[in-house]
């Protein structure tokens, strides 16, 4: 039997009583040295041995925090996609706030997430046109409901007068894309609420109506504003000791 089958096949230890906190800490120092190995190497391309000498466990003793290779990557591709949907619908969802401040609390906590987790956020783009029916499914249905939240904050900022009259899908497009760099510049040990408070004040300037004279909205104009906004970000990402960061 060859590893990767190995990987799939092996039954798991049964999991009883309520997980200590040792056990959530092993498990998600799984999860962060799979996501990692998974993006570098692609699944295929990792064992759970791998995985169990990155983490410093043997592969039997993997076999008690996950059942198999392929169930530890549907748990990263759900809790990727699955969190900021949820999140994202809380906060659209509390009447007390206006739609900047939604859409300014969205794109904070969509920062930080990618901010958490750019090593998963890299493998599901590298394994995107590799998941299985079911996790595809799931991934595309978290995403729509991503940028269903965004497109109904920014057309009731657009009701209200407080955001310009602006296309709301390109526009929430738009902010995604912004966010999905962080996976490519973000390095570890910066100031992750800093940076957060910065990108989700550029996803509402962005959109922001600040009285002046109205103007159809076009796709270039949006875009136009959304490369300034980048160019920012790659500044803010770049180390002044050395070159800047090349976005592929």
């Amino acid at each position: 039997m060859t590893s990767d089958a190995a990987d799939s096949a092996d039954p798991a230890p049964k999991r009883r009583g309520r997980p200590s906190v040792r056990r959530e800490l092993v498990e998600r120092e799984i999860k962060e040295n799979a996501a990692r190995l998974f993006a570098e190497r692609g699944v295929a391309g990792t064992t759970l041995q791998d995985i169990a000498d990155a983490t410093g466990l043997t592969r039997q003793a993997v076999y008690h925090y996950v059942a198999s290779k392929d169930d530890l990557f549907a748990q990263l591709v759900s809790e990727i996609a699955d969190q900021p949907a949820q999140v994202l619908h809380e906060i659209n969802s509390m009447d007390d706030l206006s739609p900047p401040d939604k859409l300014r609390r969205m794109a904070h906590s969509l920062a930080l997430h990618q901010m958490a987790n750019p090593d998963r956020f890299r493998l599901m783009i590298r394994s995107e046109s590799d998941l299985p029916e079911h996790l595809a499914t799931s991934y595309t249905a978290s995403r729509r409901r991503v940028l269903k939240e965004l497109i109904e904050v920014i057309d009731a900022g657009i009701a209200t007068g407080t955001f310009r009259t602006v296309n709301a899908r390109t526009a929430a497009l738009g902010i995604i894309g912004m966010l999905n760099w962080i996976a490519w510049w973000h390095q570890e040990g910066s100031s992750d609420q800093h940076a957060a408070d910065d990108l989700a004040e550029m996803a509402v300037r962005t959109i922001q109506n600040e009285n002046r004279t109205p103007q159809a909205p076009t796709v270039a104009g949006i875009l136009a504003s959304i490369r300034r906004e980048l160019d920012i970000v790659e500044r803010l990402s770049s180390d002044p000791d050395s070159p800047p960061t090349h976005m592929p």
